[in-house]
């Protein structure tokens, strides 16, 4: 049963890794759109700390799933 536990805490965890390659390919196309319009940054700007903040509170939630499927069910 806990080795259960130790797979479901893991794969809760795991939303890190998405968060983060989403994060990257984001600022990678952020950077690129701000190359090639400069004029645009701030607009830019805005809607990539939007979409980095929105990441990475689904890999906090998968972080914060993990801790409670240990703590209550460990």
């Amino acid at each position: 049963m806990t080795s259960l536990i130790a797979i479901g805490a893991a794969i809760a965890a795991l939303t890190g890794i998405g968060a983060g390659i989403g994060i990257g390919i984001a600022t990678s196309k952020a950077v690129e759109a701000i190359a090639r319009q400069p004029e645009a940054e701030g607009k830019i700007s805005k809607a990539l700390l939007l979409g980095c903040a929105l990441a990475e509170a689904t890999a906090i939630y998968g972080f914060v799933i993990g801790l409670l499927i240990i703590i209550v069910l460990g």
